[in-house]
């Protein structure tokens, strides 16, 4: 019972972010990147500080480092998206940020020496080329911006990777304060080292920032930590990296872009991957077991 509950509050975050595409798109008008990044993260570590300050008496050095360090990889993760599409396109930005669904089975194989489940592993591989169907458009040679979208899909790998360790041992609702409070305090530095201390006040900007603040930061982050500690990191990802699936919907509902069939074959194979990482195929052992027998 506990991995489906927790299959579901990913399944939401998925959704979440997807719309948070929308709400992004909205933001970047009337703010800069870095700006967004800050306030975003700013929002949700005072929500979550309101919210369950009485937990802040229970918490240890060790949570504290924690949260810290996942909170380091996140902030990095979304800095060096956002700065890699400023020199790539929208498509190959969010197809190379998805390549973490498969990074993430490798990091712990390769840290941990954890045996790489095979079902997983092609789940995580179809959802990538689901992914890739769905949002890309070939178009040029390999750009900076490309390298640096890479090295976000690292970001996001390794945060993943240790939300599922940490919350093992941790208070997920603690953990996931620290990591906005550590975003945060980055983002802030970043945006005052870069002198955007100018900020719009407009009435749909502001909106905007507030709705990822509130749902596609605390709402969401909260949500997928608590989840983390009742499933894998490499079925979490793969859960995950349906918010392109989401954000595709959402565009097509809310900004009227135009259903293709790309579209539709990307959101089929993001499914397969899904049913696979999930299910296992049980018939397929089936099948081998009456060939043994």
């Amino acid at each position: 019972m506990q991995k489906y509950m927790g299959e579901l509050a990913l399944t939401i975050t998925a959704i979440i972010w997807g719309s948070g595409f929308v709400a992004s798109a909205i933001a970047l008008e009337h703010f800069t990147p870095y700006q967004i990044l800050a306030i975003r993260f700013l929002i949700g570590a005072v929500i979550l500080s309101v919210i369950f300050y009485k937990r802040l008496k229970n918490i240890n050095k060790a949570t504290m480092i924690q949260g810290a360090i996942i909170g380091i990889f996140l902030y990095l993760a979304f800095a060096l998206q956002t700065v890699g599409l400023q020199y790539t396109t929208p498509s190959k930005n969010a197809f190379l940020t998805a390549v973490n669904v498969v990074i993430v089975p490798f990091i712990a194989f390769v840290i941990y020496k954890r045996k790489i489940d095979i079902y997983e592993l092609t789940g995580a591989i179809l959802a990538m080329i689901g992914v890739g169907v769905l949002s890309l458009k070939f178009s040029g040679g390999v750009n900076i911006g490309d390298l640096l979208t890479l090295g976000c899909a690292f970001g996001f790998a390794f945060h993943i990777f240790y939300t599922a360790k940490y919350v093992k041992d941790s208070d997920p609702v603690l953990l996931t304060l620290i990591q906005m409070m550590t975003a945060a305090v980055i983002g802030i530095m970043v945006v005052l080292f870069k002198g955007e201390t100018s900020f719009s006040v407009q009435k749909e900007g502001v909106f905007s920032l507030l709705y990822l603040g509130v749902f596609s930061t605390t709402i969401a982050y909260l949500l997928q930590t608590v989840a983390q500690k009742m499933i894998t990191e490499t079925k979490a990802a793969i859960i995950l990296c349906t918010e392109s699936f989401w954000g595709m919907v959402f565009s097509v509902a809310i900004l009227d872009e135009a259903m293709t069939i790309k579209m539709v074959l990307g959101a089929i194979l993001i499914l397969v991957a899904i049913i696979i990482s999930e299910t296992k195929l049980p018939f397929l052992k089936k099948n081998k077991l009456k060939e043994i027998t």
